[in-house]
């Protein structure tokens, strides 16, 4: 088989294609209940100074005037944007290693299971895209175009932050051909965008308190740091067994000791990339995959401490460094390493399509986290939700996710008394929490009491005034 661009595309579209067949996830819901996409000026009128990736949720703003709610039109434009950035990095690769090395690393980027979440999953676009543009900016940095790269940059940085360490690539492989002294000025302006984007992004999380985020986790930066030396060695594990793949991966408690000992193999391996750097193109990509892995592995905390979609941009790197490993005239050898990570890629696609399945096997890999149950029960009818509910209540009574869930459930149920209940001690757990507020209104319209619920439709605009929700029900209600 000649290698090709094309045959990249067919390997993309053969592992993934069928998220077409898709529903919306966990967080897609949120999104589509912002105004910024839902509405049709939503988009001038709720992207404050504090909006952040303001070009992935352009594109979710164009693809809801386009497809309205198909979730088959949002899927096609996932697995099209991650068709394109396979074929980009085959022609950046084919430019400057054998045409069958370039291949078979951006086959392994194209089909590895590790990217089955962030081509998937509709919200995880943000990383697609910006990695689409930072495939552009590595091209045109190579090619002597550095202020290209810098304009190609600045909208990865646009599309999602996490982007801000390839300047440190770009800067290592210039001083590895020996031309960084000609770079400052380009490499400036890079190290400013990326300082600028990291400085916007903790202001907004002050000045919007994003939930699950910085201060917000529920986990303080050097414990989320001691921590993401287990979960990097999770991700490499991944890379080479392919298995126990889950949406929502729970780390057993591991004290401070496996971590350190995680970190300290971690330094090592990177002490050894860095003296071999200047002799071998694999020490380059793989220490260039663990700096893009870095913003997201840092300590900047995030409430998941493992996420697969983080590993989309990093594949960029590994997926060469791992090309690069295998001999000259494998050719069949690497064929069938395709074929046998597009099947796992298949069927994790065929996991995704289902909540069902999607949260059913998180329940399993993970019987100690909330989250997945409040997603399943989200799946099930009311009857068959309310004992998921139950269980996930009893292993988080603080937490205000359960209860909000259960009067929703209750009002299916046709049983109000209930569902306020509910949404009273949810909002008791989370006072501040527009949605909890919103939901509590939700449920005394339903009761007919419609001018407490617009006191709490009111209260939760003025919080977010961006929430279409209660919004839509204010305006119901008047």
């Amino acid at each position: 088989m000649r290698p090709s661009r094309w045959w990249v595309a067919v390997a993309a579209l053969l592992a993934f294609g069928a998220s077409v067949f898709s529903g919306f996830h966990f967080d897609d819901y949120g999104m589509l209940q912002d105004r910024s996409v839902s509405s049709p000026d939503g988009w001038l009128k709720c992207w404050g100074i504090w909006q952040t990736r303001p070009l992935t949720w352009f594109s979710f703003w164009l693809n809801n005037a386009v497809a309205g709610r198909d979730a088959w039109a949002w899927h096609a434009v996932n697995v099209a944007l991650h068709v394109a950035c396979s074929v980009l990095l085959y022609r950046v690769l084919a430019k400057r290693i054998p045409r069958e090395t370039a291949w078979f690393a951006a086959a392994v980027f194209a089909v590895h299971p590790i990217q089955a979440e962030a081509v998937n999953y509709v919200f995880a676009r943000a990383i697609v895209l910006c990695a689409i543009f930072c495939v552009l900016a590595l091209d045109s940095w190579i090619a002597d175009r550095r202020w290209q790269a810098v304009a190609w940059f600045t909208l990865a940085v646009l599309a999602k932050e996490e982007c801000v360490t390839l300047p440190v690539v770009l800067a290592i492989h210039s001083a590895v051909h020996g031309s960084l002294r000609r770079q400052f000025g380009p490499l400036a302006a890079m190290f400013g965008i990326a300082a600028a984007a990291g400085i916007r992004v903790v202001a907004a999380i002050q000045a919007t308190g994003m939930k699950n985020i910085g201060a917000h986790a529920g986990i303080s930066p050097l414990g989320y740091l001691l921590e993401q030396g287990i979960v990097i060695l999770r991700y490499f594990g991944l890379l080479v067994f392919p298995v126990f793949f889950t949406v929502d991966p729970e780390l057993p408690a591991s004290g401070w000791f496996w971590p350190m000992a995680a970190w300290l193999l971690l330094f090592g391996l990177i002490v050894v990339l860095c003296l071999l750097i200047r002799q071998s193109l694999v020490a380059f990509w793989m220490l260039a995959g663990l700096i893009l892995l870095v913003p997201s592995s840092s300590i900047f905390p995030a409430a998941d401490l493992a996420a697969d979609r983080r590993m989309y941009l990093p594949m960029l790197a590994f997926a060469p460094a791992i090309a690069l490993l295998v001999p000259q005239g494998k050719a069949r050898w690497a064929a069938a390493a395709i074929v046998l990570l597009a099947l796992v890629s298949v069927d994790r696609t065929y996991v995704w399509t289902s909540d069902r399945r999607l949260w059913g096997e998180a329940i399993a890999l993970a019987p100690g986290k909330v989250r997945p149950r409040i997603q399943l029960a989200r799946a099930l009818p009311p009857d068959e939700a309310l004992p998921v509910l139950a269980e996930a209540q009893r292993l988080a009574p603080e937490d205000p996710a359960p209860p909000a869930e259960m009067a929703r459930v209750y009002l299916e149920l046709n049983r109000p008394a209930d569902a306020l209940a509910q949404a009273g001690r949810a909002l008791a757990l989370a006072p501040r929490d527009p949605a909890a507020l919103s939901n509590r209104g939700t449920v005394l319209a339903a009761m007919g009491q419609t001018a407490a619920a617009r006191r709490d439709f009111i209260a939760a605009l003025a919080i977010d005034p961006c929430l279409e929700e209660p919004r839509r029900n204010l305006e119901r209600s008047g």
